[in-house]
């Protein structure tokens, strides 16, 4: 079962996106929800400049957790 994802998420790419210069990895903020399944994410560097916005499917993002889940 893959977690909600919800505004102000970090997500990681699951995926290569070389038409933007992303690859599978890269850690992104979801700065806004576009349709049910689409997410606005913003890509930044180490000084806060952004250096991609996205829109972004949820099968393409995974959510990154910094305290631990709990599942049902």
């Amino acid at each position: 079962m893959s977690a909600v994802i919800r505004v102000l998420d970090v997500v990681a790419l699951l995926e290569d996106l070389p038409e933007r210069n992303l690859s599978r990895g890269q850690v992104g903020t979801v700065v806004e929800q576009l349709a049910p399944d689409v997410f606005e994410v913003e890509f930044c560097d180490n000084d806060g400049r952004t250096y991609a916005m996205v829109a972004l499917c949820a099968g393409q993002l995974i959510v990154l957790h910094h305290q631990p889940i709990q599942v049902a």
